[in-house]
């Protein structure tokens, strides 16, 4: 195992070239804030996020005193919103709480809302040199290859197996060098497809690689069986320019974002011409009254971890207000931009064209 670290820690020093504007921080709340940010995200995608948040906000203080919208507004696009509401929280608790400053144990840490063992660790090591490896979805890759271990990741043994390998192999003296260069090892040789393995310099000694298994592990145990959801949603316009949306406060997918009118189908709907389909909800929401189907869109689909929305957006005119608005508020289709909008519905909005325009 000492030959795995050493070996690791040479190649961190005189080959890994993996740039991040976060690697080396000590900055516990940038620390975090990165963490947060590249949770289900990519580096790519990430990075900019980042740099706009520590320039929006460049201390825990100033995001805990943020409002609320604006730090949604700031991270629309990221998705898993929760992983918002959860920064939002941490920020103001530890602004109230520790005047600040971010708690420094690992068992202190580990309380904060949002935060699990492998943030933890993170926050612990890299701004703190405290000794707790990091395992994460590319160092138990790394683990179960190297020592060609079957065991799958997700399982509870799984979990506690790549645990107690990745913290017998930890540099005690130097944790944050180490867990930063395990994670970029499994980030850009160790693939999840196509690993470089001749360039890695754990080569020799990798199981995986001696036995041709590469492909193979890690292994995983549970297969996602994914939700499959319709979203209608209606721009329901009045001859006044503006239109009906509301914010989602139930605990779903998107809490605390804005929307439109939203129509829920099990199965897809079928819309001919102007004529919209009986349901309970439409007759609830339009009435008598007489209405305008002025555009139907394209379908839109947004792959999420455990589900897949599919759907389509279509602009209604009314001669009146809806009777009974419920939580939908009227707003300029100029201030739209001002509001959170899930992927989604931004996906439309950046390029509205219709599929189909009825007059």
């Amino acid at each position: 195992m000492a030959d795995f670290t050493e070996n690791l820690l040479k190649w961190h020093k005189t080959k890994n070239s993996r740039e991040m504007p976060w690697k080396g921080e000590k900055d516990p709340y940038k620390v975090w804030l990165s963490e947060v940010i590249l949770q289900q995200t990519r580096v790519q995608q990430g990075w900019a996020y980042y740099e706009k948040f520590i320039a929006a906000f460049p201390t825990i203080h100033d995001l805990a005193i943020a409002p609320e919208q604006k730090v949604f507004k700031l991270w629309e696009g990221l998705g898993y919103y929760s992983r918002c509401r959860n920064l939002i929280a941490t920020a103001k608790k530890i602004d109230a709480e520790y005047n600040g400053r971010f708690p420094t144990s690992y068992g202190e840490i580990l309380t904060l809302k949002g935060i699990g063992p492998y943030t933890a660790a993170a926050i612990a090591s890299f701004a703190f040199g405290l000794p707790h490896a990091v395992v994460d979805g590319n160092v138990t890759r790394v683990l179960s290859r190297y020592f060609g271990n079957s065991t799958p990741i997700d399982t509870t043994a799984g979990k506690k197996l790549y645990a107690e390998l990745a913290h017998s192999l930890l540099d005690i003296q130097q944790p944050d060098i180490y867990n930063q260069a395990i994670m970029d090892l499994g980030a850009t040789i160790c693939l999840p497809r196509n690993p470089l393995c001749a360039d890695c310099m754990q080569q020799t000694k990798c199981k995986a690689w001696q036995n041709g298994w590469t492909s193979q592990l890690p292994i995983k145990e549970k297969n996602i069986q994914k939700k499959q959801r319709w979203f209608y949603y209606f721009i329901v316009e009045t001859f006044d320019g503006e239109v009906y949306i509301r914010q989602r406060n139930a605990k779903d997918i998107w809490e605390g974002l804005y929307e439109f009118v939203l129509w829920e189908t099990e199965e897809p709907a079928y819309f001919n011409n102007s004529r919209l389909p009986e349901s309970n909800f439409l007759r609830q929401l339009f009435g008598r009254q007489s209405l305008t189907v002025r555009y139907i869109s394209k379908v839109y689909r947004q792959e999420l971890s455990h589900q897949t929305i599919r759907g389509q957006f279509l602009t209604v005119r009314l001669k009146s207000p809806l009777a009974s608005p419920g939580d939908y508020i009227r707003v300029s289709r100029s201030r739209l931009s001002e509001f959170a909008f899930p992927k989604f519905i931004n996906a439309w909005l950046l390029d509205p064209t219709p599929a189909q325009s009825l007059f």
